[in-house]
């Protein structure tokens, strides 16, 4: 490409390509994927349960032990994109927890179903370190939390597929027959992913104007940085504890939620179909709207840190009424309150996901990516034996709701204090 055509960020915007949009079509559809493969434990855990004499402890060690591997393979595949790039990294992943994903139909037992969530955390672990190091790639600064906010509403997608298929592959074929279709089919991304993902300058359907508005942010040092050098870093722990705060309670609604509707609302496989769909419908427009949000601000000529931390203290705001869902009288009063809550986590989450790439350097995003997903499946970890405690012990939710109701405001407090500014960091 040339010079000249490099130089051309002042060209018209119709005149820009959108190639870097299909790489987020590609990232959404893996999205998808993903929740269908980790949600549906979550809605045969009634069958499964009573198939195998589960108890509530039984089934937060499979998300226990699933976090586990999970958070090891987080910390590992940030260091291993940052290493091979997002394309081979994230179809590495992706590989992986297909294969653990067919494998659940395999087990006949408690700890054969703890294998392969554990096999199904490892792949998994390097989902998101992929997509947003493909996201610090293709994207200036002023669009990653709107693209991260639109892959990222892939998970909201597959969670509302997961119990529009699900059933009914059980209700026909049996829970076996679940695993396999979804995992089969969902092989077919793989091969279409390698094909078409090349960095922005090694790919050559991309055009010089939308070349230069990728670049337009200042070049980033090229020198690789240790992850010790990263834990000494401020922003790596705002980032790190902000996830440790909020992504138990996505999780938690993940494998608890259909749980909840059962008990509290008599619902089951055959009848929490809508209600799920609509409240992850709603999760999808909280991921674009927060996403879109912070890059309106940032548009209007807000600084990167208002413009992030104004979005999130929005979407903190309003998870605080989920505190009170388990009094909702009747299903679809439940449903919008929860549904508001989730929204509301995954705009949070686009823009606490954007910070990595808006302070360090591309060459350490998937690190600190890394490092965070691993502090947050810990936290995850707490959550499940939590919750797995709180319904044996006591057989209720809203202790379990209190904690989702805060997590935000405190994460958002956490944040703040250790990054005051969010400017790009020296290391």
């Amino acid at each position: 490409m040339s010079v000249e055509g490099q130089a051309a960020p002042q060209a018209p915007s119709a005149r820009i390509g959108r190639y870097r949009w299909v790489i987020v079509g590609l990232l959404f559809t893996a999205m998808v994927i993903n929740y269908v493969d980790r949600q549906t434990i979550g809605l045969l855990k009634g069958s499964l349960s009573k198939e195998f004499g589960w108890n509530e402890n039984n089934y937060a060690d499979l998300v226990l032990y699933f976090q586990a591997t999970y958070a090891i393979a987080y910390l590992a595949f940030g260091r291993i994109v940052d290493k091979i790039g997002a394309r081979w990294g994230f179809g590495l992943a992706f590989l992986i927890w297909q294969l653990a994903h067919i494998a659940h139909a395999g087990a006949r037992s408690l700890n054969g179903f703890l294998f392969a969530r554990m096999a199904l955390g490892v792949g998994e672990g390097g989902g998101f370190p992929g997509g947003i190091k493909a996201v610090a790639e293709w994207f200036p600064k002023k669009e990653r939390a709107l693209a991260t906010g639109l892959f990222n509403a892939g998970t909201n997608i597959g969670a509302i597929v997961t119990p529009l298929i699900v059933p009914a592959i059980v209700l026909a074929y049996g829970w076996q027959m679940a695993f396999i279709v979804t995992g089969v089919a969902g092989l077919v991304w793989l091969p279409i992913w390698l094909l078409v993902y090349r960095r922005p300058r090694e790919q050559k359907a991309l055009g010089a104007a939308e070349l230069a508005h990728i670049e337009q942010d200042a070049p980033d040092p090229v020198a690789k940085v240790g992850w010790l050098k990263l834990l000494g870093v401020r922003e790596t722990w705002a980032y790190a504890l902000g996830k440790f705060l909020i992504d138990p309670i996505w999780w938690m609604f993940l494998f608890w939620l259909p749980d909840f509707l059962g008990k509290r609302y008599h619902l089951d496989l055959k009848t929490f179909g809508p209600p799920l769909i609509a409240i992850y419908l709603m999760s999808d427009v909280g991921s674009v709207g927060g996403g879109w949000l912070s890059s309106r601000f940032m548009k209007m000529g807000w600084s990167i840190n208002r413009a992030r931390k104004t979005t999130m203290l929005i979407c903190a705001v309003c998870a605080v009424p989920v505190a009170f869902a388990a009094f909702a009288s009747n299903v679809w009063l439940a449903v919008a309150i929860i549904g508001l809550a989730t929204a509301a986590h995954q705009g949070f989450s686009a823009n606490l996901y954007t910070l990595p790439g808006d302070v360090f350097p591309r060459s350490a995003v998937g690190s600190v990516v890394g490092i965070g997903g691993m502090i947050g499946a810990f936290g995850g970890m707490a959550m499940a034996k939590y919750a797995g405690y709180v319904l044996d012990k006591i057989g209720a939710y809203t202790p379990i709701f209190v904690v989702a109701a805060s997590a935000y405001l405190i994460a958002l407090l956490v944040i703040h204090l250790l990054s005051p500014k969010l400017e790009p960091v020296e290391l």
